[in-house]
Formats: C-alpha cells, structure tokens, sequence
C-alpha cells in the first residue's frame, strides 16, 4: 500500500511536468504518450462518453522486470468472470436505453468505453490516466496540448473493487472527474476530504458491518472468529465490524488475513487455525477471489460444522454452491431486482457481433469451446450453430440481477447529472462547455426512481440509502443449495426496526436451532461472570454469589447484597423474607413447656386444697400455714409465669414476662425466708427467757414478705420507665432468619432484678443451713435448705445457659429454670407433709412433731 501510495503521489507530478501544456509548448515532442495505450474491451462513440471499468479478469500476466529494456504491455490474464462481463454489458444497455428516451438527455448521444481493471490496481491506474488524457500517441494541433485540457470521459461507473476504485479516484479526483462505483463497499471512500469526486450506488461496509453485529448480538453469538482479504475491502470493513463487535459485547477469537497472491503456506496456516478454532462462527469479509482460494483449500480437510457469515462480496456466488460444507450460510446481499429488456439485450448476440469487441470474442469462444477465428490451438471452429440461449452461467443468469441493477443506477444516475449541466427546460446542448466539477455538483443532488421502482439518490458521504436482503444458503430437494432470501434490513427504517425476518432460517450442518457459539456459557442468576485472565471478556467463570448476595439476571457481573431482613433462595437469584423466629405456641418445645408449667400450676392447686382440707392438723399448723398458702399461691404464678414467655413477643409481653417473673420468684423466696426465719425464732424461743417469736410474730412475717416484695417491684418500675425491655428483631446472631426477641433495654435492670432474686435464695439458704440441725423431728430447715439448693444451682447454671443459648431456645433455657426452680421449692417444701398427711395420718400429731430424733418418714 505505501508503494501504491507513492505512486499516487508521483503520477500526478508526472502529469504536471512531462504533459502539461507549459512543457508542450516548450517542446512538442514532450507531448508523445510514452506507453501504448490500453483499448477499450467495449466502447461507442457519441456526444459525450461516460467510462466504464470493471473486473472481467481476475488477473494480469507476470512480466520479469530486467530493468533493462522497457516493460511489456500489461494484459488481462485467467479465465474470464462472466458475472462482471453482464455488469459491462448491463452500462451499455442503459446507454443505449438512455440514447433512445426523449426525456433524459433528448437530442444527445452518450459514449462509451468500458476497460477491464483484471482486478489489479496497475492496470486501473493505467486506465485512469486514458480516461484523464484519452488515448492519442501524440498531438499536432497548432494549439500544441489543448486537446489535453479536457478529460477523455465525463464521469467514470466502476470499479468492482475497493482498492482499484480508491486508487483510482485519488487520481481522477485531481482533474474533478467523477466516479459512479457500484460495487466498492470500503468505508473509507465515505471520507469526502479524500475522495470528493467519488459516488457508489452500493452501501458502504460501515452499514453492513454494523448489521452483522447486530445479527451477531440477535442470535447470541458472543464468541467468534474472523477472516478477511489483505485489500481495502476487507482490512477497512473489518475495522468497521470489529468496531460494532466490540460495543455489542461480542469477543473475536481470531482476526486472519491473507490476498489470493500470497505464498501458499500463509493460506495453509489461516486454514489451520480456522480448523482448531473453537468459535463456530466465522464471519468472512472476503473478495470472492480470496474467498475461492480459501474454501478449496478448507475443503481438502473440512474443519468441524461453522456456521459461516458472509460479506455481499460473495455471499451470492453461484460458484460457491458447490462447497456443502457452507450450507447455513447467512450474509447480506443486495436486494434482487428486474431489468426489463435487458435479457434479451443479452443474448442478442451473434458471432459477427462478437468478432468486434476482443471481450465478446472470448466470452463467446470459452463458452463454446471453439474459435471465431481459425486459430491454429486445436479448438473447432464456430461454426454459426452455437445458441448463446441455450447457455447457463453468469453472464445469461438475469434471475435476479442483485449487483447488475446497481451498474444500472449508476450510468443512470450518470447520465441524469449530465442532463442537469446541459440541459435546460427546453432542449440539451450539445456543445455545451462545462467543467467536471459541475457534474460532481449534479450527482450530489441527483434524485430520481429508475422505470424498475428503485430510488437513486447519495448522502452528504456520496453513498445511497442501505438496504440488504439476508440471504441464507438453504439445501434443496436435490441435495444442492439455493440462495433464499430470509430477511431483510433497512437503514432509513427507525432505530431497532431496521430487521425484519420473513422465514425460517436453515443452519449449518442441516440444523433447526441456532447454533451457539460461545467462549463461556452464560452465567445463569445466583452466579456472576469473572473474567479468565488473560483471555478476553467473553471467557469468564462463573462463580456463585457470596453469602447474602443475589444476582437476578444472565450474566450478571456483579451480585447484589440483600437487605438487613432479607436472605438469598438456593439458587441465589432472589431474595426472601428471612424466617422470623420465636417461641411459637405450636412449636413442639412450647408445647412440652406449656404442658409442664400448667402441670406445676395443677400441682401448686392440690397442694393447696389438701393444706386447706388440713389446715387444723399440726404439720399444716407447725410452721405459720398462713405463709404456707401465700408461698403455694407465689408458686403458682411462677409456674403460670413461663407462660408469657411464650408466643410473638410485644410490648406488653415483653414487659410483663420479666417483671411477673422477678416479682413472683421475690414473692416466693420471700415466703421461704420468712419461714426459715420462722424456724429459726420458734427454736429460739423455747431457750429460758427468749422472747424472739415476740419480734418475728405473723405482722412481722408478713411485712418482711411485703418489704421483699416491694424492693424487687421498685426495681421493676425503675427498669420499665428508664428503659424498658421490647420487641426487637435480632439479625446479627444468625445470618439467615430472624431471631424475634425481648431486648431487655437495660442489662442493668434485667441483672438486679435477677439479683435480687438470687440475693433473697442466698440469704434464705445459709439461714436454713444453720438451722438444718435443730432438734425436731419434723424440722423443715432442712427441707428449706435443699430447695434452696436446687434453686441456687438451677439459676447458677441458667447464667452460662442463656448466654450460649441461640434464638429460641435462650426463652426455653429461661422457662426451664422458672419451672425447674418451682419444682425444686413444691417438691422438697410441701411433697414431703402432703405424704404424711395423705399417706402417714400416724405421724401428723404434735407429740410425734415434737420428738427428739429424725424423722423416721425422711
């Protein structure tokens, strides 16, 4: 390319200053053109010619440069693209149409002279400068080099390829000649600031580029490779598809590129890396030519199913049809069109007509494999039978004239740029003298609907409104493969609407489902993608999201935290009310708790009623019945109590279960110490001259108890307005439920309450241990001492328990001890004189009371 460029850059100057008019005048002689000049294949005169270029032959003939002597004329060289041999002939059939209207140029006859580029940029350029100076070896007009100063040709319809149009018209664009392509889809040539004289009635790559990335994206192909020519055509379409790949979020495993004149080896080693590609999607911006070469080489070894994605440039070859490896093949293609009159244009052709043009010659020669001529080669010569209407191939194939019609609009939209310089609203003329530049300004606001229904018309860019039909390779009933249009897009159409589809598509290798192509599989909700390092955003890992995290959706790349009171499902794609978890009356714990606590309640009741039905006997009697029945009823609100401690704490119940509780048990313990102080006073009055029991007598027992009782209510009031224990949903135990519980506002309140309780046992204790050994046989000290035994150690254990304790089970752990400690005080204080009452009636009488000795009974 920077050869090229140079190039670009000399020839110009070589026009300055070897055939500029201020050297001819100088010297004459400068003025001779210093190679033969290249004829046209096709050509006609008339008033005013319009050029046409196109790639009839794919190639030119190697000549070994010796430096030495002058080199060889360039020649076309290969068999013969009939295809492009139709879009010839299809420019002169719209000129000779165009000579025979009255509306479009009346009066005017247009010219033509079409050349074949042999798709090489030498040969193009060689033509571009015949169509700047024409084709005379010299002049002798009197004026020197004044036929120089106008160009050979009007305007210019071609060339098929992009890098033979761009290096064309960077020289045409020189001398204001403009260029009408029909077939150069380069992005770069929309940059009017270096191709100003340049018009295309074929969109330009950049909307074909950013429409297969949308098809790329629609389908859910984000892992693919690519392949493309080492021209123009392919480098920049690439750039501009890599581009809009890259913004929809599609990775690209591979990006190979190679020109069908490069060594072999380097085909071998893209062919190779297509093969070990794991992307099953190849999207190849190709020239037909390299297409060609590439398939063929595929095809001595097939690679695993691809599905191929195709450029315009060869997505609609009939030659292809034959490489089954294709079949699915999807790309976009120019819309198929009608051209009436231009079939029978076509074959309306005989062997005289054919002798006069060197192109026709050939076409007609390799389609019948005999000699117009009589050469000497061995071929047959033609005799006058041949039927050009019986031929099938490219050249007679008029079924759907996709590229065909935009050779069509293009000398059309030619010839209406002309009109507008030299016609008037009465009559054209022929005479007329205007400059190139003033058929640059016609085409830019050239706007009409050619008589088969197409508007032409160019942008700002010199380009035309994009329209494809999505073209799908679909296998047929006979085994082969068809083209079938399945789509189609628009650009004029509103953002998002641009596709529309009319059938279904077939894949590749016969496939109904779409095919994936993928590095990573899509990370389904509860995971997030993490990019592999090294390797492109498309491979990722899928890795699930943390504890208390969520992702909703595919692919996400992050996960969500969820709320304080919200926790992640299994699959970690939503998040959920955590369970609220508490005491329930329905739980089975609460159950048995329940059970327990109205049993003690019962128990507390029975007690009762036997001390009430044997409240005059003297075991009831022996130690004040009247705090006997005030510690059982104490008893039975502590039994009773638990219960609040069960079911969805509130307000209220939170208040209540610990105040009922602390009041209850001080109640209680209270009742047990003024009995054991009672004890103790009764043996100290019998000493000569005691009179204890006349300071601890029933006033005194019951304002102790009333005393005890209301410190520990004092203490409560002063907890519950300060800071009361409440409601309080504790989310930091466990991470995945909510544990509903009573915080107890004040730790303070809640242990001096506590406190106190275990203040009034100690003390209670070590009074009915020092009195455990007084002479009596029915001494209730002792009794005493070990309730308060149980009592101490039940609420001594309680503390670790209900620290340790999770959730639920620290109200469980707390109902345990109220109901254990219950127990303990109705079981060693009044089981003990219930069995004597209800089963040794021998033992209830004050005498035995009153005997020296243990009691026989415990």
């Amino acid at each position: 390319m920077q050869l090229i460029s140079s190039l670009m850059t000399f020839i110009p100057m070589l026009w300055i200053f070897v055939l500029s008019p201020a050297s001819c005048k100088a010297d004459p002689a400068s003025c001779r053109l210093w190679a033969e000049p290249q004829m046209p294949g096709l050509f006609m005169t008339g008033d005013f010619i319009i050029g046409g270029i196109f790639s009839i032959h794919f190639d030119t003939s190697a000549d070994q440069k010796t430096y030495t002597r002058q080199p060889l004329q360039l020649q076309c060289s290969g068999s013969m693209i009939f295809s492009e041999l139709q879009f010839a002939r299809a420019m002169e059939f719209a000129i000779h149409e165009i000579n025979n209207r009255t509306d479009l140029l009346p009066g005017i006859t247009l010219g033509y002279q079409i050349y074949d580029s042999c798709g090489a940029v030498p040969m193009a350029v060689k033509v571009a400068f015949q169509f700047a100076n024409g084709m005379e070896p010299f002049y002798n007009d009197t004026d020197s080099c004044s036929k120089s100063a106008a160009a050979a040709v009007t305007a210019l319809v071609g060339d098929s390829f992009s890098t033979s149009s761009i290096s064309m018209t960077r020289i045409l664009g020189l001398f204001g000649i403009p260029q009408v392509s029909h077939y150069a889809t380069c992005t770069c040539l929309s940059d009017k600031r270096q191709y100003p004289a340049f018009f295309r009635t074929i969109p330009s790559d950049r909307h074909q580029a950013a429409a297969l990335a949308k098809m790329m994206k629609y389908f859910g192909w984000t892992w693919i490779g690519a392949v493309r020519s080492d021209t123009d055509y392919g480098n920049y379409g690439m750039a501009s598809f890599l581009k809009a790949a890259q913004e929809e979020g599609i990775c690209v495993e591979y990006s190979e590129s190679y020109y069908r004149t490069e060594p072999r080896s380097k085909l071998k080693r893209v062919a190779n890396v297509i093969r070990r590609s794991t992307a099953r999607v190849i999207v190849a911006f190709l020239s037909a030519g390299e297409m060609r070469v590439l398939l063929e080489e595929l095809s001595g070894q097939p690679p695993p199913p691809l599905q191929w994605i195709g450029s315009e440039a060869w997505i609609m070859e009939p030659e292809f049809l034959r490489f089954n490896m294709c079949a699915g093949a999807i790309g976009f293609g120019i819309p198929r069109s009608v051209i009436p009159g231009l079939r029978e244009f076509l074959l309306d052709l005989s062997p005289v007509q054919a002798l006069k043009s060197p192109l026709l010659t050939e076409f007609w020669e390799s389609s019948f494999s005999c000699s117009l001529k009589g050469s000497s080669d061995g071929a047959r010569e033609c005799d006058g039978s041949e039927n050009i209407r019986a031929l099938q191939n490219p050249y007679t194939d008029t079924s759907e004239l996709r590229a065909t019609v935009l050779v069509y609009k293009a000398t059309y939209a030619t010839a209406h740029a002309i009109h507008g310089v030299i016609c008037n609203d009465t009559q054209c003329d022929k005479s007329a003298k205007f400059a190139t530049w003033q058929i640059i300004d016609q085409l830019k606001r050239v706007n009409f609907t050619t008589k088969n229904g197409f508007q032409v018309s160019f942008d700002s860019s010199g380009d035309p409104v994009a329209v494809y039909e999505l073209i799908n390779w679909q296998v047929n009933k006979d085994g082969g493969l068809d083209f079938v249009t399945v789509g189609h897009y628009d650009s004029s159409r509103p953002r998002g609407q641009e596709f529309s589809m009319s059938r279904a598509i077939s894949w590749m290798a016969g496939q109904t489902e779409v095919p994936r192509s993928v590095c990573s599989e899509s990370c389904p909700p509860g995971t997030r993608k993490a990019v592999q390092k090294g390797k492109p955003v498309c491979c990722y890992d899928c890795i699930p999201c943390a504890e208390a995290e969520i992702s909703n959706k595919t692919d996400s790349l992050n996960c969500m935290r969820c709320p304080p009171e919200f926790w992640p499902n299994i699959q970690r794609d939503s998040c959920l009310p955590k369970p609220v978890e508490f005491l329930s009356w329905d739980d089975t714990l609460s159950i048995i708790l329940t059970a327990f606590s109205i049993t003690g309640a019962f128990i507390a009741v029975c007690v009762t009623a036997v001390f009430y039905k044997h409240r005059t006997s003297p075991i009831v009697r022996a130690n004040n019945s009247e705090l006997s029945f005030l510690l059982l009823f104490s008893l039975t609100l502590c039994f009773l109590c638990s219960l609040t401690f069960i079911g969805r704490p509130s307000e209220w119940s939170c208040m209540l279960r610990h105040t009922a509780f602390g009041i209850t048990f001080v109640l209680c313990i209270s009742c047990v110490l003024g009995k054991t102080i009672v004890v103790l006073m009764a043996f100290r009055a019998t000493l000569p001259g005691s009179n204890a029991m006349k300071w601890f007598g029933p006033p005194q027992q019951r304002l102790s108890v009333l005393t005890f009782t209301l410190i520990q209510v004092l203490i409560c009031v002063i907890w519950l307005t300060t800071s009361p224990p409440l409601p309080f949903k504790n989310l930091k135990h466990y991470k995945e439920r909510i544990i509903l519980e009573c915080e107890l506002g004040s730790a303070i309140g809640f242990w001096a309450v506590l406190g106190y309780i275990g203040f009034l046992a100690l003390l209670c204790f070590i009074l009915a241990f020092l009195a455990r050994k007084l002479p009596d046989n029915f001494n209730e000290a002792k009794f005493i001492t070990f309730s308060m035994l149980i009592f101490c150690a039940v609420w001594v254990t309680f503390i670790p328990a209900y620290v340790s304790s999770p959730g639920k089970f620290t109200v469980a752990v707390e109902i345990f001890a109220i109901l254990a400690s219950s127990f303990g005080l109705i079981t060693c204080i009044f089981i003990p004189k219930c069995f004597i009452i209800l089963f040794r009636p021998d033992q209830n009488t004050k005498k035995h009371l009153m005997g020296k000795g243990p009691s026989k009974a415990f």
